[in-house]
């Protein structure tokens, strides 16, 4: 059998990661400011909601489709390809919108270029990080994703600073996704068929496990986002309570996504060596961001955003790694997309939820948070005695 020098495989990492890096500048930054830019269009708590949890269903269960596609064609640059031009259109158009109607089909545009082009990412990231520890090779991408995810709030945040307006921020954030793009281009020349830097398959007990092993773990990931509030809300409660001033709001959302980045590669590399334990931990731990965000001043909210990034970037990178370790090499594509729509579904019913409950009672929305995220920890424990 050909042997793959581990160094080939890094660098393939590193470069999906920097298209990342680049592309998130581009939505992350669009995302930092949504929440308020929707709220100054006139839309309601409910709405904003509506719109972040809507968006997220658009990103995580369309994600089945294009994980079938990803399967049956095997064709990874071109479906990512759609993806990121998705992105490239939908953010500086924001930049047009007048209503807030407008605005949320350009949310829900950017979020599907999100859904087209993750499957194909994820499925290229498990060939790659097998010789090198998934935890850590899916902990390394999520770490330079979240570096641009960090870059771009910060960007936003200088315009603002600098007397600019929303809409301006959102028209200079085409010039990562157009980096983004040419890196792209860059990693299909050099590794046109990256299924060949898997080598060897993973032990026979991890990759046959029983399907109902996998839906117990869905279940439990379900769960999680459920009870995980997306950013727009955040921030629209931010700014509805003034307990952050308006230009703090993207300088938080940066310091929560830098905080998912650096703990992304040590809970990734904690969990090569320590299993579903360490997941378990990151449950408990990031699950105390909705009191903190919630019902808590300004420095308890700090506290609380970095938790909630913790769990942002570590629960899906370690998440990832595991599909990659429960399901054989030639079913991961559409694994990944169901795994991705659960995920979506129960996030989207979630925030929505918690949407109608923020306008009912803030309090409510902090049980339900609360319940809902530590709910899958029996779950999880479940999938963990079944694989050990």
């Amino acid at each position: 059998m050909k042997k793959i020098n581990p160094k080939i495989a890094l660098e393939f990492i590193i470069l999906l990661g920097l298209i990342s890096l680049f592309a998130d500048i581009s939505s992350d930054g669009a995302r930092s400011i949504v929440g308020p830019y929707l709220a100054i269009l006139g839309a309601s708590a409910t709405v904003v909601g509506f719109v972040a949890g809507l968006g997220e269903l658009v990103s995580y269960g369309l994600r089945i489709v294009s994980g079938y596609i990803v399967e049956f064609t095997g064709n990874y640059w071109i479906i990512a390809l759609v993806g990121y031009l998705a992105t490239l259109l939908a953010v500086p158009m924001l930049a047009l919108a007048g209503h807030w109607e407008f605005a949320a089909l350009l949310i829900v545009i950017e979020r599907f270029g999100k859904a087209m082009r993750t499957p194909a990412r994820d499925a290229m990231l498990a060939h790659a990080s097998q010789r090198l520890g998934r935890g850590w090779g899916f902990g390394l991408h999520k770490m330079l994703d979240q570096i641009g995810a960090m870059t771009g709030p910060i960007i936003v945040t200088v315009v603002l600073f600098l007397n600019g307006t929303y809409q301006q921020s959102f028209l200079i954030l085409i010039i990562p996704a157009l980096i983004a793009l040419a890196i792209l281009t860059l990693a299909r020349k050099l590794y046109p068929h990256p299924k060949d830097l898997e080598t060897e398959f993973a032990p026979a007990k991890e990759t046959n496990q029983p399907i109902s092993t996998f839906w117990i773990y869905l279940g439990g990931a379900a769960l999680v986002a459920a009870g995980y509030a997306d950013f727009p809300l955040i921030a629209f409660h931010f700014q509805k309570t003034a307990i952050v001033p308006i230009i703090w709001i993207p300088i938080l959302y940066s310091i929560a996504l830098g905080a998912s980045g650096i703990t992304a590669l040590l809970f990734g590399s904690l969990f090569d060596h320590n299993g579903y334990i360490v997941l378990i931990l990151i449950i408990v731990m990031s699950s105390l961001f909705a009191p903190l965000v919630f019902l808590g001043g300004f420095y308890l909210a700090c506290i609380g955003m970095i938790l909630w990034g913790i769990g942002m970037g570590s629960q899906i990178s370690i998440m990832r790694a595991i599909i990659a370790n429960m399901i054989p090499m030639n079913k991961r594509g559409s694994a990944y997309g169901i795994f991705n729509a659960g995920y979506g579904i129960f996030w989207f019913l979630g925030s929505s939820l918690m949407g109608m409950l923020y306008g009912i009672s803030i309090t409510y929305l902090v049980i339900f948070s609360l319940v809902a995220q530590l709910s899958a920890i029996p779950l999880f424990l479940a999938v963990k005695q079944r694989v050990s």
